[in-house]
């Protein structure tokens, strides 16, 4: 072997070495870059708080909802009977 040979597989391999030790360096970066235990628990449990929130509202709503359809069904429903007096009075009037 040549002493160009010996420099070519020397540098390749110091490469490859490099190589290696930026990937795993990259990877460890990546990993100990992510959120924590603590912080996943944290995001958990707000995601857990925003969801009751939002059903809560939603079941809120229907009860208003159905509140007011109540309340418009029984101010028919009165005028409807007042209505049906009205007319039971003239019907009443016209008879004497």
């Amino acid at each position: 072997m040549g002493c160009v040979q010996l420099i070519t597989i020397n540098l390749n391999q110091t490469m490859k070495n490099i190589l290696i030790a930026v990937l795993l360096t990259a990877t460890i970066a990546a990993i100990g870059c992510g959120p924590s235990k603590e912080e996943l628990e944290k995001k958990r449990k707000a995601d857990s708080i925003r969801v009751a929130d939002s059903l809560a509202a939603v079941k809120k709503a229907e009860e208003e909802k159905a509140a007011a359809e109540a309340a418009a069904k029984a101010k028919a429903d009165s005028l409807a009977k007042a209505d049906s007096l009205a007319k039971a009075a003239e019907s009443a009037k016209k008879k004497k």
